[in-house]
């Protein structure tokens, strides 16, 4: 018999932002397709229509987008499977449903809201499963005639999976090993909603059958559900085409305590979700990675290294790399802290790598968003060659570059006023008649003139080095101030400095 071909899947809710962990789950998947020639599908799973939100599935494709994460089956790729929305394959799963019952695994609940709450107030821990469905309102309690009558006028109902109350049912986890549960302690979950709408316990196991999907990837809190899901692949006769599971350890709070949430983000200072993202129903705007000014290789990187290595020490790790390198096997059961520092020193890393030619477009765009005039893209790519090693984010592009291209508005004049002398003034002057006499602009060359001559006047040269540096950039920051000037150009230089010097000189008498 053929080995199965290797299909995952990444299946989420349109509800709401896409946080990091969701990202982390399409990354796994993804790199375990492509790693055995598989496919990845996205399939979103909006049965919940009390909970959709307008916009979140064109967000979701968008964040993998950005990501690089380009599904191979979608709803807007399409494929043999399709349709992809849980919404648009909702005939197929009330037969399904209708199956189970027949074969007594699964039984109509006639049970209305209000009856189901009087229950909750009047049994602590109250569960719908064996200990109490024979006293409600189903199928296996209502006489035949009477569920028949009921079903036959259109009586709002719910079907529910028939749990056993005595079995140990177990599966082999790909990172956990061999997992075991008591059936008595689940209760009998709904798989059919009133409004003819599967829940996720049905549809994921119906649409990973029809689809052929042969692994699950899946966060740990799913683990809970997998005993309803074990018994529906059974029940169904479909246990021996099961996928393969395997769930990811949660990434966790800073502190290590509890699963990171969009609250620990907003409290701590860091964003959660992929991207940007605004909730219209609770007008609501939540940060995410992109806008902050995270690459997206980065974003991948350092959420490959929660819960995963490859076992060498490296960290830095291009997508292509993963792929090559990824296994199940170095996946940890433990849950990940999620160090915020340590996240942007990935993006710091692979901002100093990247080539200025791939940062281009997107350090122009940090720019021109904040008014910056761009005339010449060679001289872009010369500022980033020199500037990109002292930046964390993309934004940071704008304080650490915007100067090459307009003349600082303000002056750190607290750092230089108060040691300034005529002296200095002097020196400055002097400094604009030589570095105009400099035949190549060049920093070597012009590094030799301001030293020479600050000898010749007996300064230290930490007392003019800063003032020229703030002339220039306007404060105490940027590279190395000769590559300033070079790249400023000669015209630039002079002008910035008589500038500067009406700034810092004092006022004549």
């Amino acid at each position: 018999m053929s080995e199965k071909k290797v299909r995952v899947r990444f299946a989420p809710s349109p509800t709401g932002g896409l946080h990091l962990g969701g990202v982390r789950t399409v990354l796994f998947n993804y790199l375990f397709a492509k790693k055995h020639g598989g496919d990845f599908v996205l399939r979103i799973e909006d049965t919940d229509q009390s909970r959709y939100v307008e916009g979140a599935e064109k967000y979701i494709a968008d964040c993998l987008a950005w990501c690089g994460l380009v599904p191979d089956e979608s709803p807007s790729v399409g494929g043999q499977y399709a349709p992809y929305r849980q919404s648009e394959r909702k005939v197929i799963y009330r037969e399904y449903a209708e199956r189970l019952v027949s074969q007594g695994h699964a039984y109509y609940a006639f049970d209305t809201t209000e009856e189901l709450d009087a229950k909750r107030k009047e049994v602590p821990n109250f569960q719908y499963g064996h200990t109490h469905r024979s006293g409600l309102r189903n199928s296996l309690t209502l006489p035949l005639q009477e569920v028949e009558a009921l079903l036959h006028n259109g009586t709002p109902h719910v079907i529910r999976i028939k749990m056993p109350d005595n079995e140990t049912i177990s599966f082999h986890d790909m990172i956990r090993g061999y997992v075991s549960f008591e059936t008595g302690l689940v209760d009998d979950k709904v798989l059919l909603k009133a409004d003819g709408m599967p829940t996720y316990h049905l549809a994921v196991v119906v649409d990973d059958y029809l689809m052929k999907i042969s692994h699950a990837f899946r966060g740990e809190e799913w683990l809970p559900s997998a005993p309803v899901h074990l018994l529906l692949w059974e029940y169904l006769g479909w246990k021996e085409d099961m996928p393969k599971w395997a769930h990811l350890p949660l990434i966790l709070k800073p502190d290590g305590h509890g699963k990171l949430s969009k609250r620990d983000g907003a409290r701590l200072g860091f964003p959660v979700y992929a991207m940007n993202w605004y909730d219209a129903k609770t007008d609501e705007h939540t940060p995410g990675f992109r806008e902050l000014g995270f690459l997206p290789g980065a974003f991948l990187n350092l959420l490959a290294m929660l819960g995963w290595n490859d076992g060498t020490g490296q960290e830095i790790f291009t997508l292509e790399e993963l792929i090559e390198k990824f296994s199940i096997e170095r996946i940890s059961k433990a849950g990940a802290k999620f160090d915020f520092e340590k996240a942007k020193w990935y993006n710091a890393e692979w901002i100093k790598n990247a080539p200025a030619e791939k940062l281009k477009v997107k350090v122009a765009e940090v720019l021109t968003a904040k008014g910056v005039t761009i005339n010449k893209e060679a001289y872009l790519l010369k500022i980033i060659d020199v500037v990109k090693d002292r930046c964390v984010l993309l934004t940071d592009f704008y304080q650490q570059a915007s100067y090459f291209f307009q003349c600082p508005k303000e002056y750190d004049i607290n750092s230089v006023k108060p040691k300034w002398t005529d002296v200095k003034t002097d020196f400055f002057n002097q400094l604009k008649d030589n570095f105009s006499h400099s035949d190549t602009f060049e920093p070597a060359d012009l590094e030799a003139r301001f030293k020479a001559l600050a000898e010749e006047k007996g300064l230290k040269l930490g007392d003019v080095m800063l003032p020229f540096r703030i002339m220039l950039v306007g404060g105490k920051f940027g590279p190395h101030v000769f590559d300033i000037a070079a790249l400023l150009g000669e015209s630039e230089t002079l002008k910035r400095i008589d500038k500067a010097l009406a700034a810092f000189a004092p006022p004549a008498p």
